[in-house]
């Protein structure tokens, strides 16, 4: 790997981190000023909408410019979210300004990973991106259950620093904590080298980009493989933005624990998440990528046995596992729309395109879910609807790539011009 990917992994590790920390700490804002229990999935949502609005404009940008330049300015924006929050602006509209940041930090970060890394190592390059981002969530989720915990806010350094009159919340030395991160993360974006590659400059005119982004996106649902791998990492986001949410519902309701102590068994997630990542990008290869598939089924079914744990010792190892699994299943997903995606388009396109469709399901599944909150369903239900959607979906999935690979014709001497499956990547 070239050293310009391990200080991409740097900067977007830092970068995640204050991202995770900034989501527990805009929570921790809505129980302060008694906001409703139903709003905190709407931060991911209003997070989110970004990544969605702006799809068709955010790939053309993040191919004009040195992606690391990009990267740099997304973060900026990011902070000054963090810092509306302290300002006491409303959250939800505070933590969409964050989004904007991150939505425009995500086409260039993932094309810059396909400028950098040749197609026979984007699993392994992907895997330990997801490691590096997983562990930013983990530590991330970690950070904001400490900086909203009143052993933080007890701190005499802490208390020495007023300035409540002018930010109006209590949580401005957890603010201020990830601001520091979102500056740290912009001083690493200056470290990263420029790929070097350049794409044809595309006019920046509202009609015409949108038209280019349709003609983007349907280029990679018509192609088979992109298809497979955009259904599934589509459906693999949305769930497991929800199930962020669910987990800590769960252990509040079922387990007893404090949003501080929720967000640590959350934690346990992300550190099988990380274990499984890290395993696929050893084991498996990139013409490899479809056979995972059985592994979200399995995950899907594991969720439903959250509702007979009433325990945490018996809860950690459930999650873990159940990240593990995640982790193993998405990273050659992610591996294998990106070299679709770099093949068939550009790279910061393809990642525009990737954001779009994860971020509308992200989307419908958190108004889903926070729909059904409001109409007092039970964590219970939640948990078994989520887990039995997720690997009822991948099960067709599965049933549709097989009923595809079965009508390609084998490879024969006398039909020189047939395509092979492997081919196919």
């Amino acid at each position: 790997m070239k050293r310009g990917f391990y200080l991409l992994m740097a900067a977007q590790f830092v970068s995640g981190l204050a991202d995770n920390a900034l989501l527990v700490v805009t929570i921790a804002r809505l129980q302060e000023i008694d906001a409703a229990a139903w709003l905190a999935p709407l931060l991911k949502l209003v997070f989110t909408v970004a990544y969605v609005l702006l799809a068709p404009f955010v790939g053309v940008l993040a191919d004009r410019w040195p992606k690391a330049r990009v990267m740099l300015q997304s973060n900026l924006i990011k902070a000054l979210g963090c810092v509306l929050i302290g300002l006491a602006v409303n959250p939800l509209i505070a933590f969409a300004v964050a989004g904007l940041g991150a939505a425009c930090y995500s086409p260039a970060k993932y094309g810059l990973v396909t400028e950098l890394v040749p197609p026979d190592d984007l699993v392994h390059a992907n895997g330990w991106i997801e490691v590096s981002m997983v562990c930013s969530i983990i530590l991330g989720t970690l950070l904001g259950g400490l900086l909203v915990s009143d052993w933080f806010g007890d701190l005499p350094w802490v208390q020495a620093i007023n300035f409540t009159s002018l930010m109006q919340t209590t949580l401005y030395p957890a603010l201020a904590v990830v601001l520091v991160l979102y500056l740290l993360a912009g001083a690493l974006n200056l470290l990263i080298p420029d790929s070097g590659a350049r794409y044809a400059k595309v006019a920046l005119q509202f009609g015409p980009l949108i038209d280019r982004f349709k003609s983007a996106n349907a280029t990679l649902w018509r192609d088979p493989m992109g298809r497979l791998s955009l259904a599934v990492t589509t459906l693999f986001w949305g769930a497991g933005a929800t199930l962020q949410f669910v987990v800590l519902r769960w252990a509040q309701d079922s387990l007893g624990l404090g949003l501080d102590q929720a967000a640590y068994l959350q934690g346990v997630v992300a550190v099988g998440i990380t274990l499984g990542a890290a395993a696929a990008g050893y084991w498996v290869a990139l013409h490899a990528a479809p056979r995972v598939l059985p592994l979200g089924v399995l995950m899907g079914l594991l969720v439903p046995l959250m509702t007979f744990i009433t325990s945490i010792p018996v809860a950690v190892p459930l999650l873990a596992i159940v990240g593990a699994l995640a982790g193993f299943f998405v990273v050659p997903m992610n591996a294998l729309l990106q070299h679709r995606g770099r093949t068939l388009l550009s790279a910061g396109e393809s990642i525009a395109v990737q954001n779009f469709n994860e971020n509308l399901s992200v989307l419908v599944m958190l108004a889903c879910y926070s729909a059904l909150l409001a109409a007092d369903w039970s964590i219970d239900a939640l948990i078994y609807t989520l887990g039995l959607v997720l690997a009822g979906c991948i099960a067709l999935v599965m049933r549709s790539h097989h009923r595809y690979t079965r009508s390609i014709p084998v490879p024969t001497s006398s039909t020189p011009s047939s395509t092979s499956k492997a081919e196919l990547l």
